[in-house]
Protein backbone atom coordinates (compact mmCIF):
# COMPACT_ATOMS: atom_id res chain seq x y z
CA UNK A 1 0.00 0.00 0.00
CA UNK A 2 1.28 3.73 -0.64
CA UNK A 3 0.57 5.41 1.85
CA UNK A 4 2.26 8.14 4.52
CA UNK A 5 0.74 7.28 7.95
CA UNK A 6 0.40 10.41 10.03
CA UNK A 7 2.21 9.41 13.29
CA UNK A 8 0.35 10.03 16.39
CA UNK A 9 -2.86 9.76 14.87
CA UNK A 10 -4.14 6.48 15.82
CA UNK A 11 -7.63 5.67 14.49
CA UNK A 12 -8.37 2.08 15.87
CA UNK A 13 -11.54 0.74 13.79
CA UNK A 14 -13.33 -1.70 16.32
CA UNK A 15 -16.65 -3.24 14.43
CA UNK A 16 -18.85 -4.92 17.31
CA UNK A 17 -21.71 -6.44 15.10
CA UNK A 18 -21.27 -9.82 14.52
CA UNK A 19 -22.34 -9.94 10.88
CA UNK A 20 -19.61 -6.92 9.31
CA UNK A 21 -16.87 -8.19 7.18
CA UNK A 22 -14.53 -5.39 7.19
CA UNK A 23 -11.52 -5.73 4.82
CA UNK A 24 -8.22 -3.53 4.55
CA UNK A 25 -7.47 -0.39 4.78
CA UNK A 26 -7.22 1.53 1.05
CA UNK A 27 -6.17 5.11 0.35
CA UNK A 28 -8.28 6.36 -2.64
CA UNK A 29 -7.15 8.05 -5.65
CA UNK A 30 -9.86 10.51 -5.47
CA UNK A 31 -9.34 11.22 -1.59
CA UNK A 32 -6.48 12.81 0.48
CA UNK A 33 -3.12 11.05 0.12
CA UNK A 34 -2.73 10.92 4.15
CA UNK A 35 -3.84 8.62 5.95
CA UNK A 36 -3.64 6.49 9.52
CA UNK A 37 -3.22 3.34 10.96
CA UNK A 38 -6.26 0.81 11.45
CA UNK A 39 -6.65 -1.76 13.49
CA UNK A 40 -10.12 -3.56 13.11
CA UNK A 41 -12.12 -6.69 14.33
CA UNK A 42 -15.09 -8.99 13.40
CA UNK A 43 -16.61 -12.01 15.38
CA UNK A 44 -18.54 -12.87 12.01
CA UNK A 45 -18.29 -16.56 10.76
CA UNK A 46 -16.70 -16.72 7.56
CA UNK A 47 -17.43 -18.94 4.81
CA UNK A 48 -14.72 -22.22 4.53
CA UNK A 49 -14.85 -20.89 0.59
CA UNK A 50 -11.94 -18.88 -0.40
CA UNK A 51 -13.40 -15.37 -1.12
CA UNK A 52 -11.40 -13.76 -3.84
CA UNK A 53 -12.95 -10.40 -3.81
CA UNK A 54 -11.35 -8.58 -0.22
CA UNK A 55 -8.53 -10.38 -2.00
CA UNK A 56 -8.96 -8.45 -5.34
CA UNK A 57 -9.56 -4.80 -3.80
CA UNK A 58 -6.61 -5.12 -1.48
CA UNK A 59 -4.53 -5.82 -4.73
CA UNK A 60 -6.54 -3.10 -7.10
CA UNK A 61 -5.86 -0.31 -4.55
CA UNK A 62 -2.27 -0.98 -5.22
CA UNK A 63 -1.47 -2.24 -8.48
CA UNK A 64 -4.10 -0.58 -11.02
CA UNK A 65 -2.71 2.36 -11.16
CA UNK A 66 0.52 0.52 -12.13
CA UNK A 67 -1.05 -1.70 -14.29
CA UNK A 68 -2.69 0.89 -16.13
CA UNK A 69 0.83 2.96 -16.64
CA UNK A 70 2.60 -0.48 -17.84
CA UNK A 71 -0.04 -0.98 -20.26
CA UNK A 72 -0.32 2.64 -21.41
CA UNK A 73 3.32 2.73 -21.62
CA UNK A 74 4.08 -0.01 -24.83
CA UNK A 75 5.03 -2.90 -21.80
CA UNK A 76 5.37 -6.44 -22.66
CA UNK A 77 1.11 -7.67 -22.01
CA UNK A 78 1.24 -10.85 -24.20
CA UNK A 79 0.36 -12.87 -21.20
CA UNK A 80 -1.02 -12.89 -17.87
CA UNK A 81 2.46 -13.91 -16.60
CA UNK A 82 4.57 -11.39 -18.54
CA UNK A 83 2.28 -8.33 -17.16
CA UNK A 84 1.88 -9.63 -13.91
CA UNK A 85 5.97 -10.41 -13.72
CA UNK A 86 6.36 -6.71 -14.58
CA UNK A 87 3.97 -5.89 -12.13
CA UNK A 88 6.14 -7.52 -9.62
CA UNK A 89 9.26 -6.47 -11.34
CA UNK A 90 8.44 -2.37 -11.46
CA UNK A 91 7.12 -2.37 -7.50
CA UNK A 92 9.80 -5.11 -6.33
CA UNK A 93 7.01 -6.95 -4.47
CA UNK A 94 6.77 -10.84 -5.37
CA UNK A 95 3.22 -11.15 -3.95
CA UNK A 96 1.26 -8.66 -5.74
CA UNK A 97 2.55 -10.35 -8.82
CA UNK A 98 1.05 -13.02 -7.54
CA UNK A 99 -2.13 -12.07 -6.79
CA UNK A 100 -2.23 -10.47 -10.79
CA UNK A 101 -1.61 -14.01 -12.11
CA UNK A 102 -4.24 -15.39 -10.21
CA UNK A 103 -6.90 -12.99 -11.23
CA UNK A 104 -5.55 -12.44 -14.66
CA UNK A 105 -5.70 -16.04 -15.05
CA UNK A 106 -9.57 -15.67 -13.96
CA UNK A 107 -10.73 -13.82 -16.74
CA UNK A 108 -7.88 -14.16 -19.40
CA UNK A 109 -5.35 -11.35 -20.58
CA UNK A 110 -7.52 -9.76 -22.92
CA UNK A 111 -10.29 -9.50 -20.25
CA UNK A 112 -7.76 -8.31 -17.24
CA UNK A 113 -6.36 -5.84 -19.56
CA UNK A 114 -9.93 -4.60 -20.72
CA UNK A 115 -11.31 -4.08 -17.09
CA UNK A 116 -7.98 -2.25 -16.55
CA UNK A 117 -8.57 0.39 -18.48
CA UNK A 118 -12.25 0.65 -18.14
CA UNK A 119 -12.19 0.55 -14.33
CA UNK A 120 -10.36 3.85 -13.89
CA UNK A 121 -8.86 3.68 -10.76
CA UNK A 122 -11.92 2.22 -8.93
CA UNK A 123 -10.82 -0.92 -7.20
CA UNK A 124 -14.11 -2.27 -6.40
CA UNK A 125 -15.65 -1.70 -9.67
CA UNK A 126 -12.95 -3.45 -11.35
CA UNK A 127 -12.83 -6.47 -9.37
CA UNK A 128 -16.93 -6.75 -9.76
CA UNK A 129 -15.92 -6.20 -13.38
CA UNK A 130 -14.00 -9.42 -12.66
CA UNK A 131 -16.75 -11.01 -11.57
CA UNK A 132 -15.15 -11.89 -8.10
CA UNK A 133 -16.85 -9.01 -5.91
CA UNK A 134 -21.23 -9.60 -5.95
CA UNK A 135 -23.49 -6.51 -7.04
CA UNK A 136 -26.13 -5.51 -5.51
CA UNK A 137 -28.00 -2.69 -6.26
CA UNK A 138 -31.24 -2.35 -4.53
CA UNK A 139 -29.07 -2.41 -1.35
CA UNK A 140 -29.25 0.34 1.33
CA UNK A 141 -28.37 1.81 4.62
CA UNK A 142 -28.80 4.57 6.96
CA UNK A 143 -26.42 5.97 9.83
CA UNK A 144 -28.41 6.47 13.07
CA UNK A 145 -26.04 7.06 14.92
CA UNK A 146 -22.66 9.14 14.99
CA UNK A 147 -20.93 10.99 18.06
CA UNK A 148 -17.44 11.47 19.60
CA UNK A 149 -16.76 10.84 23.46
CA UNK A 150 -15.75 13.60 25.22
CA UNK A 151 -17.10 16.25 22.79
CA UNK A 152 -14.50 18.48 24.73
CA UNK A 153 -10.85 17.51 25.04
CA UNK A 154 -7.40 18.81 25.36
CA UNK A 155 -4.95 18.59 22.86
CA UNK A 156 -2.73 14.90 23.26
CA UNK A 157 -5.74 13.02 24.23
CA UNK A 158 -7.98 10.12 23.22
CA UNK A 159 -11.56 10.82 21.41
CA UNK A 160 -13.82 7.71 20.62
CA UNK A 161 -15.94 7.84 17.88
CA UNK A 162 -18.67 5.82 17.96
CA UNK A 163 -21.46 4.90 15.19
CA UNK A 164 -24.56 2.71 14.18
CA UNK A 165 -25.94 1.84 11.25
CA UNK A 166 -28.75 -0.36 10.02
CA UNK A 167 -30.01 -1.65 6.64
CA UNK A 168 -33.23 -2.94 5.39
CA UNK A 169 -32.35 -4.39 2.40
CA UNK A 170 -29.09 -5.41 2.33
CA UNK A 171 -26.28 -4.07 1.56
CA UNK A 172 -23.97 -4.60 -1.90
CA UNK A 173 -19.63 -4.71 -2.13
CA UNK A 174 -19.03 -1.17 -0.96
CA UNK A 175 -17.29 0.48 1.79
CA UNK A 176 -17.52 3.07 4.73
CA UNK A 177 -15.23 6.57 5.03
CA UNK A 178 -13.96 8.03 7.98
CA UNK A 179 -12.63 11.55 7.62
CA UNK A 180 -11.50 13.93 9.98
CA UNK A 181 -12.14 17.86 9.50
CA UNK A 182 -8.83 19.68 10.44
CA UNK A 183 -8.17 23.45 11.24
CA UNK A 184 -5.08 23.63 9.49
CA UNK A 185 -6.23 21.71 6.26
CA UNK A 186 -4.46 18.20 6.56
CA UNK A 187 -6.75 15.72 5.42
CA UNK A 188 -7.23 12.77 7.16
CA UNK A 189 -9.50 9.89 6.39
CA UNK A 190 -9.35 6.15 5.60
CA UNK A 191 -11.58 3.91 3.66
CA UNK A 192 -12.44 0.17 4.55
CA UNK A 193 -14.21 -2.63 2.31
CA UNK A 194 -17.60 -3.98 3.37
CA UNK A 195 -18.64 -7.46 1.98
CA UNK A 196 -22.70 -7.29 0.99
CA UNK A 197 -24.38 -7.85 4.68
CA UNK A 198 -27.75 -9.00 5.09
CA UNK A 199 -30.38 -6.53 6.53
CA UNK A 200 -29.83 -5.90 10.37
CA UNK A 201 -28.08 -3.28 12.76
CA UNK A 202 -24.54 -2.58 13.17
CA UNK A 203 -22.38 -0.60 14.95
CA UNK A 204 -18.57 0.06 15.42
CA UNK A 205 -16.37 2.67 17.45
CA UNK A 206 -12.73 4.21 16.72
CA UNK A 207 -10.31 6.08 19.05
CA UNK A 208 -8.59 8.55 17.68
CA UNK A 209 -5.55 10.18 19.51
CA UNK A 210 -4.39 13.72 19.25
CA UNK A 211 -0.63 13.06 20.22
CA UNK A 212 1.27 13.99 17.30
CA UNK A 213 4.92 13.57 19.54
CA UNK A 214 5.92 10.63 17.32
CA UNK A 215 5.12 12.46 14.03
CA UNK A 216 7.73 12.66 11.29
CA UNK A 217 7.52 15.47 9.34
CA UNK A 218 9.86 13.59 6.34
CA UNK A 219 6.43 11.67 5.88
CA UNK A 220 4.36 14.13 4.89
CA UNK A 221 3.07 17.36 7.05
CA UNK A 222 2.23 16.69 10.99
CA UNK A 223 -1.64 17.12 12.20
CA UNK A 224 -0.61 19.92 14.99
CA UNK A 225 -4.09 19.39 16.40
CA UNK A 226 -4.80 23.07 16.93
CA UNK A 227 -7.36 24.35 19.61
CA UNK A 228 -10.95 24.54 17.91
CA UNK A 229 -13.72 22.54 16.73
CA UNK A 230 -13.11 19.18 13.86
CA UNK A 231 -15.58 17.63 12.09
CA UNK A 232 -15.53 14.06 11.68
CA UNK A 233 -17.85 12.86 8.25
CA UNK A 234 -18.82 9.24 7.74
CA UNK A 235 -19.94 7.77 4.58
CA UNK A 236 -21.52 4.42 3.65
CA UNK A 237 -22.13 3.48 -0.09
CA UNK A 238 -22.60 0.62 -2.26
CA UNK A 239 -19.57 0.14 -4.59
CA UNK A 240 -16.34 3.21 -4.01
CA UNK A 241 -17.98 6.47 -2.14
CA UNK A 242 -17.61 9.26 -5.08
CA UNK A 243 -17.34 6.93 -8.06
CA UNK A 244 -19.56 7.33 -11.27
CA UNK A 245 -19.46 3.86 -12.41
CA UNK A 246 -22.33 1.30 -12.22
CA UNK A 247 -23.45 -0.24 -8.99
CA UNK A 248 -22.03 2.60 -6.88
CA UNK A 249 -23.51 5.43 -4.80
CA UNK A 250 -23.83 6.60 -0.83
CA UNK A 251 -26.37 4.78 0.57
CA UNK A 252 -25.90 7.95 3.61
CA UNK A 253 -23.93 10.35 4.68
CA UNK A 254 -23.56 12.24 8.33
CA UNK A 255 -21.04 14.02 10.26
CA UNK A 256 -20.42 15.83 14.05
CA UNK A 257 -17.88 17.62 15.67
CA UNK A 258 -15.91 17.67 18.56
CA UNK A 259 -13.47 20.40 20.28
CA UNK A 260 -9.80 20.07 21.10
CA UNK A 261 -8.50 22.54 23.48
CA UNK A 262 -5.04 23.84 24.61
CA UNK A 263 -3.27 21.57 26.82
CA UNK A 264 -3.45 22.04 30.57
Amino acid sequence: MKANAISGVLLLLLLASSQVMVMGLRVKHNRPAHSFPVSHSSSAVKSAKFDLCPTCVSFTGQALDILLNIILNGGVVGTCGELCNDLANKTGNKDLGVVCDLLCDYVGIKEFITFIEHADLDPIYFCELLKVCKIMDNGDATITNLEVRPAVGPRGSKFAIVFEWSTKNGTGTGEFILEIITIDHIPISTGNLIEPMPPGAYHGSATLSTDNSGCDPSQGPCEEWLPGTYTVKMAICNGECGSSHPHSKVYDEQSTTFNVTAQN
